[in-house]
């Protein structure tokens, strides 16, 4: 049967482009920032720094294909069942993006297994909308609708953090950071959170089955 076609307004989402070497661990890194995912079916480290954002490491446990994204929600809007809805329409085109990539390299729906991070409540102005919460309590509850079984997390709390993902051995690095020395994180949120309240373009996803 062939998957459904659902009709969303989203931001913009990039596949991940900032590529280095990484000499600590040795290998070829990817570094994914807000509003952008990563899959690779090779072996490489995969970074992320969250806020309120929140990243989902989504892998197939047999091949060690892999990825992750990073996004938020859109911050509600006066109208509180439009902004439900609008924000549960950007993060399942969020989810779904990344899993249709790692389909497109091979991943089978069975397989795949989730690890979940970020969430932290460390962005001033952000606590009347529950932006950490919210990002937080949808990423558990897509993957728990989706039947993804979420076998590591790191959620909440108020402190940003560090990731690093490796996904052909599914090892995954956490470092929580100090607030203080991390104004660009703040920076960057910020500038994303305005991309998605203010510059949403139309898009469809196919939903991967």
């Amino acid at each position: 049967m062939t998957p459904p076609i659902v009709n969303v307004d989203v931001a913009e989402e990039a596949f991940a482009s900032n590529r280095c070497f990484d000499r600590h661990f040795g290998l070829d890194a990817a570094k994914v920032l807000p509003g952008e995912y990563y899959v690779t079916i090779e072996d490489r480290a995969l970074a992320t720094v969250l806020g309120s954002c929140v990243t989902a490491c989504i892998r197939d446990v047999d091949s060690g294909i892999g990825g992750i994204n990073h996004f938020m929600l859109p911050q509600c809007a006066d109208d509180a069942r439009l902004a439900v809805s609008a924000s549960g329409r950007y993060g399942a085109f969020a989810m779904e993006l990344l899993i249709n990539e790692l389909a497109k390299l091979g991943a089978r729906r069975g397989r795949i297994k989730a690890k979940v991070f970020g969430g932290g409540n460390v962005l001033p102005g952000m606590t009347v909308s529950n932006v950490s919460e919210r990002n937080a309590s949808f990423v558990l509850e897509f993957l728990k609708l989706e039947g993804i079984e979420v076998i590591a997390q790191d959620l909440l709390d108020d402190v940003p953090r560090k990731v690093y993902v490796f996904p052909r051995t599914g090892r995954v690095l956490v470092k929580r950071l100090a607030i203080c020395q991390n104004q660009t994180i703040f920076e960057r949120e910020r500038t994303y959170r305005n991309v998605l309240n203010s510059d949403r373009i139309a898009g469809q996803v196919e939903m991967f089955s």
